[in-house]
């Protein structure tokens, strides 16, 4: 089984919760194909207009300037990656009350009509990667699990409904650590928690077959 682990967060573990939680992850998985999509070491411009010219300038067999270079090589290759898994496991921060803009910039690169969705003749959305599975791993220091907080919440909620809603994809785990900055007495306790639960979606990664 090939596990793509899209990595969203290039704070030390010593100071992110997010980042303490793909360690976790990282140790506890065994026996299968794991590579690590670092979005912050990656070169990844971000998405706009010099894609479409490059798209463009491609078409009409013109030469391409660095920057439309390395947006297509960028975009291709985290296609293939994501093409690649059986399983993506996305690790990330609530930043703002959303995800990281790398994160962001991953997502728009994948997020093509052809690869990971389609519309059919009756105009509806189609997702095309419903033999995929994916997990949610994420940390927020405030509580957004309320009736009252949820709605501001727009980064794990973002990315289940355009992994899960538009590409189709299962998915099969998610573990939120929050609430650890909100309560420091309790941070601890929160934390390791969290860390617990993940390394037991590590194992049952471990033991499962596509």
């Amino acid at each position: 089984m090939n596990i793509l682990v899209v990595k969203a967060n290039n704070r030390p573990a010593s100071e992110a919760v997010s980042s303490k939680m793909y360690e976790t992850f990282m140790e506890k998985v065994k026996g299968v194909n794991v590579k690590t999509y670092d979005v912050f070491a990656e070169d990844m411009p971000y998405f706009g207009q010099d894609l479409f010219n490059a798209f463009a300038k491609m078409q009409a067999g013109e030469e391409l300037p660095d920057v439309e270079q390395r947006i297509l090589a960028a975009k291709q290759k985290a296609m293939d990656a994501f093409k690649a898994a059986d399983v993506v496991v996305i690790i990330f921060p609530l930043w703002n009350l959303t995800i990281p803009a790398k994160l962001q910039t991953f997502i728009d690169y994948v997020y093509a009509s052809g690869f990971t969705f389609k519309y059919d003749e009756n105009g509806q959305l189609v997702g095309l990667m419903k033999d995929k599975k994916f997990v949610v791993l994420s940390a927020r220091g405030g509580i957004y699990s309320t009736p009252e907080t949820a709605p501001l919440e727009m980064a794990a909620t973002y990315i289940k409904n355009v992994v899960g809603g538009v590409f189709g994809m299962e998915l099969i785990d998610e573990v939120i650590i929050e609430g650890h900055n909100a309560a420091p007495d309790q941070a601890e306790t929160i934390i390791a928690n969290g860390l617990e639960r993940v390394a037991e979606v590590a194992k049952s990664l471990s033991a499962m077959t596509v």
